[in-house]
């Protein structure tokens, strides 16, 4: 019986928009397969609020990355206020790997709802986008603040 395990299936999924490098990549034997989550690119980080005061900074709104590398995204609340970070199209359009608060792993087999701030802090969120566009974040209820950005796939 001939069984596919996820990430192979996955790997299939993010090499087949990627030309004859997926093919040629996709059509490799077993042994040669590739680890997508490894040789992961450290994005900017997204930084809510700054330590002067100004709850609603955000340095860097716009990060651009290329679909099927492997990243981390790190998004640090400085804890100013409370922070509903929402990337819904995004989340549906990247394979991650695992999201990290605290040294603590979280595996996840869907895409998360939202990523909440309570207090000061990180959340790294370590993915491989699979789908190319430019999707839009927000921190729900404090859009007209400014605090709003896109993240793009190509």
């Amino acid at each position: 019986m001939f069984t596919l395990s996820v990430a192979t299936v996955l790997a299939g999924a993010v090499l087949a928009g990627a030309g004859a490098l997926g093919t040629a990549l996709w059509s490799a034997s077993p042994a040669a397969a590739i680890d997508l989550a490894k040789g992961r690119t450290d994005l900017p980080d997204i930084v809510l609020g700054d330590t002067n005061g100004n709850d609603f900074a955000v340095p860097t709104k716009d990060i651009v990355m290329e679909g099927g590398k492997s990243y981390r995204l790190n998004i640090t609340s400085n804890g100013g206020k409370e922070y509903k970070f929402m990337a819904p199209e995004f989340f549906r359009n990247i394979w991650i790997n695992q999201i990290v608060v605290d040294h603590l792993e979280i595996h996840t087999y869907g895409a998360p709802h939202h990523l909440e701030f309570d207090d000061a802090g990180t959340i790294s969120v370590e993915f491989v986008p699979v789908r190319t566009g430019t999707f839009k974040w927000w921190i729900d209820g404090l859009e007209e603040k400014g605090m709003f950005g896109t993240l793009t796939v190509k």
